[in-house]
């Protein structure tokens, strides 16, 4: 028997920015509802017209957007009680977005009816079918989010089963189950959704789950496997509380692992890519441990694992990570044996003979340097540039002879001052170079770049996104060791490099110094 085709409903421009820190402008909304259409997204939520001018003012671009394949829904509530629906000014606003669907959500639970809104249950009842009906006459696709609904069912079953009666008698489209609290387990959802899949035949059921208990992904493929059509959850989880069902996990589960046909299942190659944009746009960190589309999530560390992924990739990878945009990485660490060192080189563009010395004694290096503070996972710079020392292949291009960092304030009220000397040989030629900055390191990076901007102006290009001091040994107070990575970039590449020391400014000197050489090292490639 063929498994029915499923929608995907996306609500991350609703439900996602309700998450904390979660924020898009107009245009950030526009440029991901054309994002979702191009993936095979069915239907974006874009917001709740009338509630922000934000919303409004999206509602009024995306009329101009050329959608190919999604439709935008504008979200809102049923009728205010004892008015009626052509009167509603809130149903009124969600006409006059001029959206093809509508979303409306209506009180299923009856402590909500009785207790939050305040009204008697057969007026709620009049409330949800009057409002479906009236978008219906006005042309609308009208999906029916019956809030609430699981709680609500477990309440009350008789009540909450009214209320999606009603809905339907006024023409829903579909009714989405929602687990509004996030409460719920799977056994419970699964058996609840096949009940209301079986009493209503004709009437697309979807879910709308969250992520309370930790199981909102779990959730969602339960509702679909006991018979709903319909999905609805954020991508990257975004959301309200701990966030919504993560549509970039429900997504390729349902494609990969269950078999289900979606518009978006044969365009998963482009997961990972949206997931990040996101994440850019949101101004918020990317999950490294996200399933599917975590920077983590196919990266093998321990040396026996490394050497089995090898040999058959699948024994330790449980999809293809090309599927879903992602790629194979190997860490290098004192856990590493020959495997993890000869796929880590071979990702970097070097050459092992995997029973050379030279491949036994780098482990050995790596295990001695890693003991001494240093950290190979994000700095896949530092470690080429080790890897080619090793191999007798690094030609440097420039000579380190000496440095001095100088950090003073002046008066009690005026800031700190930093100023750095350096001398560096390039082709025997001394360039001596003074900077000033206003912390330690940022003096130090401006006096080499100043030395050796002129034979190189490449490194006019080269920036440093971001600095991390990790102490290590706490328990050694000031005298503990630090370590220093920076993630570097040049509008083409982005890398890490590390450094480690019993002194913050030389750890960040040789985490410097390996990002200058490594740009040099691309450019000459």
């Amino acid at each position: 028997m063929s498994k029915a085709k499923i929608s995907v409903y996306d609500t991350t421009l609703r439900d996602g920015t309700q998450g904390e820190g979660v924020s898009f402008s107009v245009t950030d909304k526009l440029r991901i509802a054309e994002k979702f259409d191009q993936f095979g997204i069915d239907y974006i939520e874009g917001g709740w017209p009338g509630s922000n001018p934000r919303d409004m003012a999206f509602f009024e671009e995306a009329k101009s957007l050329k959608l190919k394949h999604a439709k935008i829904a504008a979200f809102g509530s049923t009728r205010r009680a004892n008015l009626s629906a052509s009167e509603d000014p809130q149903l009124q606003t969600l006409l006059d977005a001029e959206t093809p669907v509508v979303t409306i959500f209506g009180k299923t639970w009856l402590l909500h009816v009785t207790e939050v809104l305040r009204v008697e249950p057969e007026e709620n009842l009049r409330m949800i079918e009057d409002s479906v009906r009236f978008l219906k006459e006005n042309g609308r696709e009208v999906v029916y989010d019956a809030e609430h609904f699981y709680d609500g069912y477990a309440d009350s079953p008789e009540y909450a089963l009214k209320t999606l009666e009603a809905a339907v008698a006024g023409g829903a489209d579909c009714l989405a189950l929602c687990d509004t609290n996030g409460g719920m387990m799977v056994g419970q959802l699964t058996e609840i959704t096949k009940s209301i899949v079986e009493r209503f035949p004709d009437t697309q059921v979807g879910v709308h789950c969250h992520n309370d208990s930790g199981v909102g992904v779990a959730l969602s493929l339960s509702g679909i496997e006991a018979g709903a059509v319909h999905v609805q959850g954020t991508f990257n989880g975004y959301g309200e509380r701990v966030g919504n069902a993560n549509l970039t996990t429900i997504i390729p589960n349902l494609s990969l692992k269950l078999g289900y046909e979606m518009n978006c299942g044969n365009r998963l190659e482009h997961l990972r890519g949206i997931s990040m944009f996101l994440a850019d746009l949101a101004n918020l960190s990317h999950d490294n441990k996200a399933p599917y589309v975590g920077l983590s999530a196919f990266t093998h560390k321990g040396g026996a694992h490394a050497d089995a992924t090898k040999k058959v990739s699948y024994s330790y990878e449980h999809v293809d990570p090309t599927k879903v945009g992602n790629k194979q990485r190997v860490l290098v660490s004192d856990m590493a044996g020959r495997s993890s060192l000869l796929m880590k080189a071979q990702e970097l563009g070097v050459n092992i003979d995997r029973n050379s010395p030279e491949t036994k004694a780098i482990i050995e290096k790596l295990k001695e340097l890693e003991f001494n503070g240093y950290e190979y996972e994000s700095a896949d710079a530092s470690l080429r540039l080790l890897l080619d020392r090793f191999m007798g292949k690094f030609k440097p291009h420039f000579e380190f002879e000496s440095y001095r960092v100088i950090v003073e304030k002046r008066t009690p009220d005026e800031p700190t001052t930093s100023e750095a000397t350096i001398k560096v040989n390039i082709n025997g030629e001394p360039h001596y170079t003074v900077a000033e900055s206003s912390g330690p390191v940022g003096a130090l990076d401006k006096a080499l770049r100043i030395a050796l901007s002129k034979t190189y102006p490449n490194l006019n290009d080269l920036q440093l996104k971001d600095y991390k001091v990790r102490i290590l040994a706490s328990q050694s107070g000031t005298d503990a060791k630090t370590r220093v990575l920076i993630e570097s970039a040049d509008g083409k590449e982005l890398w890490g490099t590390v450094g480690a020391s019993d002194n913050i400014i030389e750890a960040s000197w040789q985490a410097i110094r390996d990002s200058v050489e490594y740009k040099l090292l691309l450019d000459g490639q």
